[in-house]
């Protein structure tokens, strides 16, 4: 859990993704519309994918993807970043670290 959590808490937003996730590809695309600039690991693509994806299981997340971390925090997954959205929490958890302007 030690380098997920390393990962997370580097730049504004990280996301934990997979290329053919779908809710994944939701979870970026709405982050990347309030002109955030995530850093994203697709661990189907990473070489160390599966050990990380490992983590993030360990850390609680099923389906193991999309992980978020905001402002060096870990938010969770599709559903809490949806819900987040929704309650019009999503935005300035966004500014508050640092990962967009308004």
């Amino acid at each position: 859990m030690a380098t997920v959590t390393r990962l997370g808490e580097e730049y504004p937003v990280v996301i934990f993704s997979k290329s053919s996730c779908c809710m994944s590809h939701s979870i970026k695309t709405l982050i990347y519309s309030f002109g955030a600039n995530p850093i994203v690991y697709e661990l189907d693509e990473h070489s160390n994918g599966q050990q990380l994806q490992k983590e993030l299981k360990a850390l609680g997340h099923k389906p193991s993807v999309p992980v978020v971390f905001i402002g060096k925090k870990l938010i969770g997954g599709a559903n809490e970043i949806m819900s987040l959205h929704v309650q019009g929490k999503l935005v300035p958890m966004l500014l508050k670290a640092k990962a967009i302007w308004i």
